[in-house]
């Protein structure tokens, strides 16, 4: 093998892990701003992060979106007197 062929191998080697880092930061993202941002579904948004990335890229935005939006908050009544 000659220098070129090695070094060709190197750098697909650093490519290929390149692109598994950014799919596993890509998939981890969602859950972990819904993690941070004390989400009540937390774990369902990680879920959605991850079964979207993986089946198609398509709705991971809406779980990114989904990641961001506070829940509202529960109508309390008053107590009667």
């Amino acid at each position: 093998m000659h220098f070129i062929d090695i070094f060709a191998i190197f750098i697909l080697i650093i490519l290929l892990s390149t692109l598994i880092a950014i799919f596993v930061a890509l998939g981890m993202a969602p859950g972990y701003i819904a993690k941070k941002r004390n989400h009540p579904w937390a774990e369902g948004v990680a879920v959605a992060g991850w079964v979207t990335l993986i089946c198609g890229f398509v709705f991971w935005p809406l779980a990114l979106v989904w990641a961001f939006v506070d829940a509202p908050a529960p109508y309390k009544r008053e107590a009667a007197r």
